[in-house]
């Protein structure tokens, strides 16, 4: 084997070792990609479920607000009709 040959034989091993190293970094980045995505995905409906139960916590502490003037102006009304029984 001849130095010409030697040191082609190296460079074709650099460029051949550079193109895994490529693929091989490409790879990961992608999986990274999709492992972000999955993350996001998981995290829009984590934002989705809060904003439902947000929803429908204010739905029941208004008709709890309600229920509880409603029962307060019932008092009054019974207060009122006990003092006119005194």
């Amino acid at each position: 084997m001849t130095w010409p040959n030697a040191i082609i034989i190296l460079g074709a091993m650099i460029v051949v070792i550079i193109l895994i190293g490529g693929a091989f970094s490409t790879y990961l980045d992608l999986r990274k990609a999709k492992l972000v995505s999955g993350q996001e995905e998981g995290l829009r409906q984590l934002v989705q479920r809060y904003e439902q139960l947000a929803e429908k916590t204010l739905d029941t502490q208004q008709r709890i607000a309600a229920d509880v003037a409603e029962l307060r102006t019932r008092t009054t009304a019974i207060e009122q009709i006990l003092r006119t029984v005194d």
